[in-house]
């Protein structure tokens, strides 16, 4: 059995059966003023994050989610798309397709701006979306892209890209770990299939995304995820995965390479009102901007004594120097 069969049938399960203990994450299961979550939604929330950002949510995008869940977060989508089909949803368990189409109709029940149709179910794979080329503004994924090996990443990952239309966003909640993981774990079809085993390193991550061509990326959170300890896992070690959020940006590739934000900022502290570095970046006094990696190094390559550069803080909510 390969490790996309033990994935499906993972997932098949938790789909006939709600598994609250699937994923966990400290993001908090939010409410919007007039939405009402159904709690087998709740449930079967099988993410470690949120995807639903409402400034990626403007002018009636159109938005495509891949593995759909319980549907809870196409349910959100749904709040600020409110027209037929706006929402896409694809997965390739049936029965997952399944235990969305009542929770739907649960959350229709419970929520009188809400159609059913405003979620277009289809059966699919990621790595073969049944979606057409420069189609969707805002694509999603929670949880999922951990789970596959490098090969079939990359093919997602391009998936996404080319339903995109350009600009659009690929918005992604994955779990990241630091840390080496020794083959027992890695090649753990269960465990990679439960989001724990896949875990890339940020560095590796971001840089699946940019090397399929994706120009802008935003690091919106960082959070704690799960522990795997020597007395429950193969491991030496006590092991420790983080979870984070991910916007990947189909703009064009900078001359220079992608603009890559981890939550840096500089703040000109100068005799003078602001500066100008002559490569489109202006500073005013005693004001943070918030700058990607490459103009931070670009920054402190100037060896300036009134420039503070921050560490990253592994969150960016926009508003930055590109």
């Amino acid at each position: 059995m390969s490790y996309l069969e033990t994935t499906k049938n993972v997932y098949k399960e938790a789909a006939l059966k709600p598994n609250i203990g699937l994923c966990c994450t400290t993001n908090p299961i939010w409410e919007l003023p007039g939405l009402k979550i159904p709690r087998i939604m709740q449930e079967m929330n099988y993410g470690c994050g949120s995807t639903v950002h409402a400034r990626d949510l403007t002018n009636n995008p159109k938005i495509l989610y891949v593995g759909v869940g319980g549907g809870m977060e196409l349910l959100q989508f749904s709040y600020f798309s409110r027209q037929k089909k706006g929402v896409i949803g694809i997965d390739v368990v049936d029965e997952m397709l399944e235990a969305s189409r009542k929770n739907f109709m649960e959350a229709e029940n419970q929520n009188p701006w809400f159609q059913c149709d405003f979620v277009d179910l289809r059966k699919g794979d990621a790595m073969n979306l049944p979606v057409e080329d420069n189609y969707i503004d805002v694509a999603a994924q929670n949880c999922l892209f951990n789970i596959f090996k490098k090969d079939d990443l990359q093919q997602a990952i391009s998936e996404m890209y080319r339903v995109l239309k350009p600009h659009g966003r690929l918005v992604m909640s994955d779990p990241t770990c630091e840390q080496e993981m020794n083959d027992e774990l890695r090649n753990d079809e269960r465990l990679r299939a439960l989001c724990l085993s896949g875990s890339l390193s940020i560095a590796n991550y971001v840089k699946a995304l940019t090397d399929e061509g994706f120009g802008t990326i935003e690091i919106r959170a960082r959070k704690p995820y799960r522990i795997l300890d020597p007395k429950n896992y193969p491991t030496d070690e006590l092991i420790y995965i983080e979870s984070i959020e991910v916007a990947a940006i189909k703009d064009p590739m900078p001359v220079d390479g992608p603009c890559i934000f981890t939550g840096k900022a500089a703040i000109y502290y100068g005799d003078e009102d602001f500066f100008d570095d002559k490569a489109g970046h202006t500073l005013l006094k005693n004001q943070p901007l918030a700058i990607c990696d490459k103009t931070a190094k670009a920054l402190s390559d100037l060896n300036r004594n009134d420039i503070f550069i921050s560490p990253s803080t592994f969150h960016y909510d926009g508003v930055g120097c590109c």
